[in-house]
């Protein structure tokens, strides 16, 4: 797998595509259990991917891999092979499909539900330069609830442009897929009741949408595959396709079969911390034990947001939704306005999807819903779909959201605790891990800062555990160097506690945070000093979507490194 020459599929038998696939999956599982990444979803994707490559003609035809959980056999087999082992290091290949990097790659993903919507867009294009080739996206049975993909669906018909939507049918997201579709998948795709099956086939819910209706129930039959993709191909111009694909998630690796859920996504390397995910599971199992109004509520990712232990609990106290956060946030208003307390779990980047929902249905309102935003800033090597350092600019300007950052686990705790009866809309955002404590000099309270180090002569204003950790280290430099640096801990980015900040006896101000400047905390506190005289200097990231890396590397690579902060103090502590 070296070199940068596309293997000749179109040529090979197949004993060679065999051997091929093999290769193939060895390189994968050496890479991902390398450098981290999506494994078991794209061992389930060797042969239809070897397949598409086989029939279609890439790059003049086009693919589009929804989320792109499932697109590593295809970037190794469009001229990446010699750079696979950078794969979601920083500078090198993305952990997901990206234009810039390769012609292969015709439209960047990330997020669930896009691809049918990309591919009549990419289609109806097509067909209004009259131009000739055929556009295929690839959808997993998880993102296939997304609400987006009905919203395109509606739209088949009117766009009217002929495209293939495979449906890779793998009986999993990161979880076990949930819903309506998902039995109807299983119901279609039956094999021990081919005469229920057949009838259903006969006449499918996708015909009514205008889409033609076609399955192949052993996706990793790679022959089968390739002999089901030449009849479809020849059928493109005719009208829409929709291919139904089962396939086994990490097939080829037995313990990836047996553990497609702790094998979806891998890290690189071993790490000792606690998860803040662990600690919001085992807290709210604690508080539902003596209040029944707490709910929890997910977007399909039950175990990777810690809410495990809770719904083997309190099933009838779970809601999983699927991959749809906009509906997780309806749900979730739904029952705040009847009096329960629902907690929303979910990363950062997937909260992006919620926004109009968290104005219109929580905000507006002003109801109870307490959102927990797990990899809450740079989240590393997946990349600028899934860097989460937006939700403290986007969030801040809903009236009624009150925005907290516990510095570290304990305050995270005490921060869950109090918001049952805090009555109003209330974001808590955190990273992945929690590894340092501070000492609290007071007790915690709604609005309210406190001060962690004292200081007269530069007040460093941070926000959330690896901030807080670069300020007192900052600091501490600073002040063997002879100068004096005050550390408060804004725990609250919204509201900002005003009184602290006009109390500030210092003229030089730092402010620390793991999110965009422009709407973040910096910004609102430029904004209440505008007029002041005070000289404030924002540590934080700049208009621009961050890469893949990790996280310590994106963090330096930002200006927002001990050093960085240091050198800052002590190059302008007299001027």
């Amino acid at each position: 797998m070296n070199g940068d020459n596309i293997p000749d599929v179109k040529s090979m038998s197949d004993a060679d595509l065999s051997a091929l696939c093999d290769k193939l999956r060895n390189k994968i599982i050496e890479t991902v259990m390398k450098n981290g990444g999506h494994l078991s979803s794209n061992l389930g994707m060797v042969e239809l991917t070897v397949a598409l490559h086989y029939v279609f003609d890439f790059p003049k035809d086009k693919v589009i891999y929804d989320v792109g959980h499932q697109c590593y056999t295809h970037k190794l087999l469009s001229g990446r092979a010699d750079k696979f082992d950078t794969l979601r290091k920083l500078g090198g290949i993305s952990g997901f499909p990206k234009r810039e990097e390769s012609e292969y790659d015709c439209y960047n993903t990330g997020h669930a539900g896009t691809s049918i919507s990309a591919a009549l867009g990419i289609a109806k294009a097509r067909d209004i330069k009259g131009e000739d080739f055929n556009v295929i996206a690839v959808i997993g049975d998880g993102s296939f609830n997304n609400g987006l993909v009905y919203e395109a669906f509606n739209s088949v018909s009117e766009i009217n442009s002929n495209i293939l939507i495979i449906i890779n049918d793998n009986h999993m997201s990161i979880t076990p897929t949930v819903g309506s579709m998902h039995e109807y998948l299983e119901e279609l795709s039956n094999t021990e009741n081919e005469e229920r099956a057949k009838k259903l086939r006969h006449e499918t819910i996708f015909e009514r949408f205008g889409l033609a209706y076609d399955g192949v129930y052993d996706g990793n039959d790679l022959r089968l595959m390739i002999d089901k993709l030449t009849q479809i191909k020849q059928k493109l111009h005719e009208k829409p396709i929709i291919l139904h694909v089962k396939t086994i998630k990490g097939k080829g690796y037995r313990y990836c079969e047996e553990n497609p859920q702790e094998t979806h996504g891998i890290s690189a390397g071993n790490t000792k911390s606690t998860e803040y995910s662990a600690v919001l599971g085992q807290t709210l199992c604690d508080m539902a034990q003596t209040d029944k109004r707490i709910v929890a509520v997910t977007a399909a990712m039950t175990p990777s947001l810690g809410l495990s232990e809770f719904f083997a609990k309190y099933p009838e106290r779970s809601i999983d939704v699927g991959i749809c956060e906009s509906h997780a946030a309806v749900v979730c208003a739904g029952l705040a306005v009847e009096g329960l307390r629902p907690y929303y779990a979910v990363y950062s980047t997937f909260l992006q999807r919620s926004f109009d929902q968290i104005v219109v249905d929580i905000c507006s309102q002003n109801v109870p819903v307490t959102i927990c935003i797990d990899r809450a800033g740079i989240s590393g090597s997946d990349g600028e779909t899934h860097q989460g350092e937006f939700d403290l600019s986007y969030l801040s300007i809903v009236p009624n959201m009150t925005i907290a950052v516990p510095k570290d686990i304990e305050e995270f705790k005490k921060m869950l605790l109090a918001s049952v009866d805090f009555g109003a809309p209330l974001a808590i955002r955190y990273p992945k891990d929690g590894v340092k404590l501070f000492d609290s000099k007071n007790r915690f309270e709604f609005g309210k800062w406190e001060i962690l180090r004292e200081g007269d002569d530069y007040a460093i204003i941070a926000c959330g555990e690896r901030m807080i950790g670069l300020a007192m280290a900052a600091a501490q430099i600073a002040y063997e160097n002879g100068i004096s640096c005050c550390v408060i801990n804004a725990r609250f980015v919204k509201p900002l506690d005003v009184a602290m900040l006009d109390g500030l006896p210092h003229n030089n101000i730092i402010t620390m945070e793991d999110n965009a400047l422009i709407g973040g905390l910096g910004a609102l506190v430029d904004c209440h000093y505008a007029g002041s005289g005070k000289r404030i200097k924002n540590f934080a990231y700049p208009d621009e979507f961050i890469p893949h890396g990790s996280v310590g590397e994106l963090i330096s690579k930002y200006g927002i490194s001990v050093k960085k902060v240091s050198d800052y103090i002590i190059g302008n502590a007299h001027r």
